[in-house]
């Protein structure tokens, strides 16, 4: 049975349904980024917007793939840091609940969380807090933790922690693991342009980036950036929303239309739609097929809030991928 190891920051998603962007502007937070800020502002934030429409989940970008991996019956493990508080104990029970191995640093720093504001198009703005998370290093990883794994899912969000993110890699590639990254978000993209050029030819098997990400790299439209990541890794995604995807192995593209959803929420989007993606290819899917199966994930998350799906919407899930052609 095929394994999958994700790793990334541990955070605790507080989301909350935003009425008025002007909110954002005061807490000066672009809209649709993903904004890193202080403790200090963590909290102002949660002054701010309480008493408005929230949810509380365990996520983080990898986390909520592997969670989507989870569900589908895939044997995970996630590489984490979370601290002592009852916010790491929430984030571990999470875990161990949807049937993950949690594989979790602690210290005494408060856990991450990312605050998702949401507004009434469904756009989500992040501004993430990421405590403990950050105090993953290097130093807490060594060959036995990747034993036994086939693949390495990994977001793009570690690029900001260089040392540990290229030891991850380099232990994965040696112990045999396929190596699968996620971009993240544009703005770290372009903060990162070199390194993420390096890693992407060096170690990466399977690369996922939305419109904007892949823009963010490239500079180029869609259709030109998935022939250019395309020939840097193995297969190359290029999610482009309401649209679908693109997806490029070697010579082959596909394109893969979205499914008609209303959107409350894009929260999880991504990360869902890279669970079903690699839910199909280690089951030997193939291009269309897999893309089909990671449009029916994201498309299904975009209709509830937050990146968490109950029982009776996996369950449709599940009759829908049994049906797919």
């Amino acid at each position: 049975m095929t394994k999958v190891l994700g790793i990334g920051n541990a955070l605790v998603d507080i989301l909350t349904m935003v009425e008025d962007e002007l909110i954002l502007e005061q807490l000066r937070l672009p809209k649709g980024s993903m904004q890193l800020v202080s403790g200090t502002t963590c909290t102002m934030i949660a002054q701010t917007t309480a008493g408005m429409k929230q949810s509380k989940a365990s996520g983080g970008s990898a986390a909520n793939t592997i969670h989507g991996l989870a569900r589908l019956g895939v044997e995970t493990a996630f590489i984490g840091h979370v601290g002592t508080d009852e916010t790491g104990q929430f984030f571990h029970a999470d875990m161990q609940e949807a049937g993950i191995k949690p594989l979790l640093a602690k210290s005494d720093t408060p856990t991450g969380i990312a605050n998702g504001m949401i507004t009434s198009d469904g756009e989500r703005t992040f501004a993430t807090y990421l405590g403990a998370a950050v105090e993953l290093s290097e130093n807490h990883l060594d060959a036995s933790l990747f034993k036994g794994y086939d693949y390495l899912y990994v977001e793009g969000y570690l690029v900001q922690n260089e040392q540990l993110l290229i030891k991850a890699l380099e232990l994965a590639q040696k112990e045999g693991l396929k190596i699968v990254l996620d971009l993240a978000s544009y703005n770290v993209v372009e903060a990162n342009l070199a390194l993420l050029g390096r890693i992407l030819e060096q170690f990466v098997d399977i690369v996922f980036a939305n419109e904007e990400e892949a823009k963010a790299f490239t500079g180029k439209s869609p259709e030109e950036s998935v022939d250019i990541l395309g020939r840097l890794c193995e297969v190359a995604v290029v999610k482009t929303g309401a649209k679908g995807s693109l997806i490029r192995q070697g010579e082959n593209l596909v394109k893969v239309e979205a499914i008609k959803v209303e959107v409350k929420d894009t929260t999880g989007a991504g990360d869902l739609f890279a669970a079903g993606f690699l839910h199909g290819w280690i089951n030997g899917w193939g291009l269309e097929k897999s893309g089909k199966s990671g449009s029916v994930l994201a498309g299904n998350v975009v209709e509830v809030i937050g990146p968490k799906m109950d029982t009776k919407r996996w369950e449709n899930i599940h009759r829908h991928l049994e049906n797919l052609t």
